[in-house]
């Protein structure tokens, strides 16, 4: 139960106007308990609850529900979502943080229920992404909540539980597989009760009893491996807690898996850990189940017992499971140790695929969290949450590359950041071929960062140690210079050569039509992620340095996919465009004709002028001091302005052909684009690069700020959400890129943003074989060559942007195959981006396959 409100503060909250309040009591006195306000009072979201839904008759789909929790300032209210509104949840229009108005809404109750019953939401528009309301408001807690009269016993209006009283809990917000909700116990008891261990049973002998009729002795059993949670729930499963969990326990005889079940899981996942002692009794023996992963034990030396499991479940019968305290644990019970297989760096490249290995690393990459839907058809739509992450170990000159997905831990998955000593157990050894090997979780992956390391049995592993060791000869300014979060970023890179595999729904990027691509986009929801492959031409080029916004979208005349425009008024964020700090690198050398005009030009800027590499980064528009522990920030910034501006002036004058009146915005044009255009039965207009998209410099000040960010939109609001505003930063530049679909019905546009310095994160595993930086080589091997060296300051000049685009003509009537990354980054941002262009130049004629094939530039 929430803290109730004392007596004067609620004769403050009744001696204030309060929207809520009216429009309850509006709601009361209508005849229909229906409600439509078109001159709204806005509300502030403080929490936004997902929840399976009630089943309805017919229905066989699961959906989830959502209960919205909103504020005047007066009073709070929990609100249920209605379902016609639910894909504003989907795309993180309706979200925490912000102002929204209700424009209509009615009250609904329950009829199977005495005194229960809920305002309901039918319809709203959205306001600014900052709330105005939630600033001035220090404690939500003290706020009194609002309940119609007659209904102030309703548990469902008063508690963390759902308003449709059928489902007893709320779901993680965008995943199924964390815990959610107070109800999560994590502390153990103070007490240790006294154990009979006269009496118990090994785990060698249940395979033998497992047909007996006997109730099975006692076990006493250490944990050694840990799965992440499992939630099962469907629209018409009759289990108030559909969860299970795997656990591998050990004793002296060998190695049995364990399954926490349902009601038990919310009271225990938290307190079993591995190397957690536990007294297990009423439990039962069941035959295991085969198509299951598992962690791979070999190194444990022990006997796997795989036919059976032991099943620990609330009731029939009730298993009682006691969590032995490590100074009750005695050496007589010769229980096994915990041990693991940490690797380091430089041993990566030696291990078969697959095999699974312990790392341990100083993170200096942490990518934004993302989603991707599960591929199963069974039960409600479920995604995975992940997020990439570099760590080094000293080693190698390559970093671990870890494809971390969320592991049941959200108070670690949420706060890895740079510079934390993170360690991750039971991760997959994966490589693509001519890629750098790079390892993804299991589901026993567990991971740790600093502040969770204590106690861990891993901390006295030699590995570990000698880690440990190498840190304590890093110097903190030096590593944070290196250190860079959020922003796009996927791994691995495509391939070199385009697989004839693209036509397959399991590939890697597989080939989409192009009316397909346009529900892709429409049905994308917030964070998630998808490699698809379009084939077609490039028709046109833009460069710009000016990031993407929802007012540049308006212009242009496109529709937000899947958001109707008179149902959310989205505030324009505030974009930042510094041409002058943001040029491109200059290089020298190249091959073909038109690399050598490139190369041509390049020297004779480089005489006039001394380099100037800046990217976003190097720096944001915040305070140098911010930015990291150099004291010359501001000198370079001053000197590398006035190199840039003189650079500038030289690309005017050196190609007016390609100026636009905006000097920052070069294009090239097929010459049959003008007339296929006005053919073109549609054009998707959301390719542009946007500032969540720029990887960016990690600084301790920020931290707070950055994290907030690079994660998912918080469940519940916090006032440090309204603290801090999340730094400006400068766009370094990018291509967009129209694709014209290969009936040439459908064009698409598309944001190519190459990688330009070794420093950027983007650029680790990246083929990097020479080429001609023209446009099309550019476009098909994502970087402009060769990259520059910024932490060893090293010369080159890369070609200015007109240079390149002034090679766009070979692009003409050029059939391609394009690798498109999309993310959904909330609101009305959706993120098309390019990682690839294959040109085609040959047909297979396989007669199974009948699919094109590419060639690598």
């Amino acid at each position: 139960m929430e803290d109730s409100p004392s007596c004067s503060s609620v004769g403050t909250a009744l001696s204030q106007v309060s929207f809520l309040q009216k429009t309850l009591e509006r709601l009361a006195s209508t005849q229909s308990l229906k409600l439509r306000a078109e001159e709204a009072a806005p509300v502030a979201v403080i929490a936004l609850q997902r929840y399976l839904s009630e089943p309805a008759e017919g229905q066989l789909m699961s959906t989830y529900s959502y209960d919205v929790t909103v504020t005047d300032g007066v009073w709070r209210a929990k609100c249920f979502v209605h379902p016609s509104l639910n894909h504003l949840a989907h795309t993180n229009v309706l979200s925490t943080g912000t102002d929204i108005r209700i424009t209509q809404c009615s009250f609904v109750y329950n009829e199977k229920i005495l005194g229960h019953g809920y305002i309901c939401i039918e319809d709203l528009r959205c306001g600014a992404e900052r709330s105005a309301i939630l600033p001035s408001l220090r404690d939500i807690r003290s706020l009194v909540v609002l309940v119609k009269p007659g209904m102030e016993r309703s548990v469902a209006l008063q508690t963390d539980v759902p308003l449709l009283v059928s489902r007893k809990h709320y779901l993680p917000l965008w995943n199924n597989d964390d815990p959610e909700g107070d109800f999560w116990t994590s502390q153990c008891p103070s007490s240790d009760p006294v154990l009979d261990v006269s009496r118990i049973t090994l785990l060698d002998h249940l395979e033998s009893a497992f047909r007996s009729t006997m109730k099975p002795l006692p076990l006493l059993v250490k944990i050694i491996h840990k799965s992440r949670l499992r939630y099962y729930g469907k629209v018409n499963l009759k289990i108030d807690y559909p969860y299970q969990a795997y656990f591998e326990v050990a004793d002296q005889s060998g190695i049995m898996s364990l399954v926490l079940w349902n009601e038990l899981c919310p009271e225990f996942y938290g307190r079993l850990n591995v190397g957690t002692v536990l007294y297990l009794q009423n439990y039962t023996l069941k035959q295991s189940y085969s198509n299951r992963s598992r962690p791979q034990m070999d190194h444990h030396k022990m006997k796997n017992f795989n036919s059976v499991e032991i099943c620990l479940n609330p009731r029939n019968p009730a298993s009682v499971i006691t969590v032995v305290s490590p100074s009750s644990v005695l050496p007589q019970w010769r229980l096994p140790e915990v041990s693991y297989q940490f690797i380091t760096r430089s041993e990566l490249e030696t291990l078969p695929l697959n095999s699974a290995r312990d790392v341990i690393g100083l993170v200096t990459f942490v990518g934004r969290v993302e989603r991707v839907k599960s591929k199963a058809n069974k039960g409600p739509e479920k995604y995975w949450t992940y997020r990439w992450i570099h760590a080094v170990d000293g080693t190698s000159e390559h970093p671990f590359i870890l494809e971390v997905f969320s592991s049941s831990q959200p108070e670690i998955f949420n706060q890895i950041s740079p510079m934390t000593y993170l360690v991750c157990t039971q991760m997959r050894v994966c490589q693509m071929e001519g890629a750098l090997p790079y390892l993804t979780s299991s589901c026993e992956t567990e991971t740790f960062i600093t502040g969770y390391h204590k106690g861990q049995p891993y901390v006295t592993d030699h590995k570990v140690r000698s880690f440990i060791q190498w840190t304590k000869t890093l110097k903190d300014d030096i590593v944070l210079q290196k250190t860079t979060v959020s922003g796009y970023y996927c791994y691995p890179h495509p391939l070199q050569r385009c697989p004839q595999s693209m036509a397959d729904a399991s590939a890697q990027a597989h080939l989409v039509a192009a009316a397909d691509l346009k529900r892709e986009l429409e049905t994308l929801q917030y964070r998630e992620h998808k490699r698809l492959g379009i084939q077609g031409q490039i028709t046109a080029v833009r460069y710009t340095k000016t990031f993407r916004s929802v007012e540049s979208e308006e212009t242009e005349g496109n529709e937000v996919p899947g958001v109707s425009t008179d149902a959310c008024e989205q505030a324009v964020p505030e974009t930042q465009s510094n041409p002058s700090t943001a040029e491109q690198p200059s290089e020298t050398g190249s091959t073909s004709p038109s690399a050598e005009r490139i190369s041509a030009r390049t020297r004779k800027r480089k005489a006039l002028t001394e380099e100037t590499t800046q990217t976003s980064l190097d720096y944001s528009s915040v305070p140098a001091k911010r930015a990291g522990p150099r004291l010359t920030d501001v000198q370079e910034q001053e000197e590398e302005l006035g190199d840039s501006e003189s650079l500038e002036a030289l690309n005017v004058e050196s190609h007016p052909q390609l100026q636009n009146q905006d000097s920052d915005v070069f294009s090239w044009e097929s010459s049959s684009w003008v007339k296929q255009r006005q053919e073109l039965s549609e054009h998707l207009r959301q390719g542009g690069l946007y500032e969540e998209s720029v990887i960016r410099r990690y600084s301790f000040d920020e931290k707070d700020v950055l994290g907030q960010q690079s994660n998912l939109q918080a469940t519940r609001w916090t006032p440090e959400q309204s603290a801090d505003t999340i730094p400006a930063v400068v766009c370094p530049g990018y291509y967009q890129v129209t694709i014209l679909g290969i009936n040439k019905k459908i064009a698409i546009d598309a944001a190519h943003f190459p990688v330009m310095t070794s420093d950027d994160p983007r650029a680790v595993g990246l083929p990097q074989e020479p080429h001609g930086n023209t446009m099309l080589s550019c476009l098909s091997t994502g970087f402009l060559c060769p990259l520059t060296d910024k932490t060893n300051h090293s010369e080159g000049a890369l070609p200015e942007p007109d240079e390149i685009l002034a090679t766009a003509s070979e692009l003409e009537d050029t059939h391609v195959v394009c690798i498109l990354d999309l993310c959904h980054l909330g609101g009305d941002k959706v993120e098309v981006l390019i990682s690839k262009v294959y040109r085609v130049t040959e047909l297979c004629l396989d007669k199974e396959l009948q699919k094109d094939t590419c060639s690598f530039l």
